[in-house]
């Protein structure tokens, strides 16, 4: 791989992205040894360190994240562009790249996918089904879908599914095993199943409310996992109390699998949301899955 200040960037930003070389190799077809050199290459010409490297994994050093901050997009939005050339006229070209959290598949994103791959067959979708909070500006994302609470308020936001409520549920062997909580504090001696808050590592505290009164309870457990697949077989199995969308377990909840528990104390939340940092910025895929995402859940909604 011949060295120049774009060839490496862009092997930067790959790397970057996947947080690994080897999946970078393969994306971009060339050999993990040459991409290695590239990067070094391009630290070498910059005169600091951007990725940490150890047997195991790659991250990122502070100058590593500022400039995949600024010149990921930029990059990204380069090579859509030389896609686009080759594209014959109104042909729709290029990669969407997505941060989802495990809800969002069925409730989501399995209604739209199909389609849209019908529709726009040059346009690759790199989705990452991911139960963390992601800064899809600094790893170098197109958009994410997450609860609207969950979104920075700078960033542009359209509905894809109904407000819901966030409920806690349990496996009737749970309940038989150790009763049912009555108020939000009770949660404090029940086994919980929680999620890692990435911020600050602790487990995230569930909150409840009741009229005008909210309780941000800080429950514990013997698991602590951000894969929402799994916290869901661990509540049918009877492990621990589940903190869960009601949308994403209403098959459970009518076959009697898992039992709502505090339900007066549910939150409302206004549902879940495609986002993206600025229309300006926009590549005609990103647009175009936008757009469709936005009419095939209305359609949805209608026909449900």
């Amino acid at each position: 791989m011949a060295f120049t200040p774009l060839n490496a960037l862009n092997s930067f930003i790959a790397v970057a992205t996947h947080r690994s070389y080897a999946r970078a190799a393969k994306e971009l077809g060339v050999s993990t040894s040459a991409l290695s050199q590239s990067v070094r290459q391009l630290e070498a010409r910059v005169g600091i360190a951007l990725l940490v490297r150890t047997s195991r994994s790659v991250s990122l050093t502070e100058a590593g994240e500022r400039l995949l901050a600024n010149a990921g997009p930029a990059v990204n939005q380069a090579l859509d562009a030389l896609k686009a050339v080759k594209a014959r006229r109104g042909e729709v070209t290029g990669r969407v790249r997505l941060s989802v959290p495990a809800v969002a598949v069925q409730l989501v994103l399995a209604p739209v996918i199909p389609s849209f791959v019908q529709r726009y067959p040059k346009v690759e979708l790199d989705i990452r089904v991911e139960d963390r909070f992601v800064n899809i500006v600094t790893e170098g994302l197109d958009a994410g879908i997450r609860l609207f609470e969950a979104i920075d308020r700078d960033m542009v936001q359209v509905r894809l599914s109904p407000a819901d409520r966030l409920v806690v549920a349990a496996a009737p062997s749970y309940l038989e095993r150790r009763g049912a909580p009555l108020k939000p504090p009770d949660l404090l001696d029940h086994e919980c199943i929680c999620t890692r808050w990435n911020a600050t590592g602790e487990p995230w505290a569930w909150e409840l409310e009741r009229g005008k009164k909210t309780w941000r309870v800080p429950v514990r457990g013997s698991v602590i996992t951000n894969n929402f697949e799994l916290k869901r077989h661990l509540a049918l199995s009877g492990v621990g109390l589940l903190y869960s969308l009601q949308s994403s377990i209403e098959k459970e909840l009518a076959r009697g699998r898992l039992r709502l528990v505090l339900e007066p104390y549910a939150s409302e939340v206004p549902g879940l949301f495609l986002y993206y940092p600025s229309r300006a910025q926009m590549s005609p895929a990103v647009n175009a899955f936008v757009e469709h995402a936005r009419a095939t859940t209305k359609i949805n909604a209608r026909q449900r």
